[in-house]
């Protein structure tokens, strides 16, 4: 008989930890329990408390596009700056959670495409 721990331990579960796998879709601000509910980038483990905090970084990244969009006037001002500058660090904070959560898969797709540069 397959032993059902060492199932989870191939799958990246450790006894003990009360993480669960998510799919991250950044564009769209979600974090999905069903791989297949819509389209994803990437695949993280998280408990409660990491979720949360994933999903407070996705509001503060969309309350710095809404200020950057409000901001943009068609010329580059200061405060465009300033607000494209927000968006951009909130990103990067975003990608940063990621790797810090993600598979291996999504740790190497982040290194690969430089986000966190």
């Amino acid at each position: 008989m397959d032993d059902p721990g060492a199932s989870r331990a191939k799958e990246g579960w450790n006894i003990g930890d009360d993480r669960k796998t998510y799919y991250v879709a950044v564009g769209a601000g979600q974090i999905l329990e069903d791989k297949e509910a819509a389209p994803f980038e990437f695949a993280i483990r998280a408990n409660e408390e990491e979720l949360n905090k994933l999903q407070e970084k996705f509001e503060e990244l969309s309350s710095a596009d809404e200020a950057a969009a409000m901001h943009f006037s068609g010329w580059l001002s200061s405060s465009d700056e300033r607000a494209n500058e927000e968006y951009a660090g909130q990103l990067k904070g975003v990608y940063g959670l990621l790797y810090e959560l993600g598979t291996e898969e999504t740790k190497r797709h982040i290194e690969e495409h430089h986000f966190l540069d």
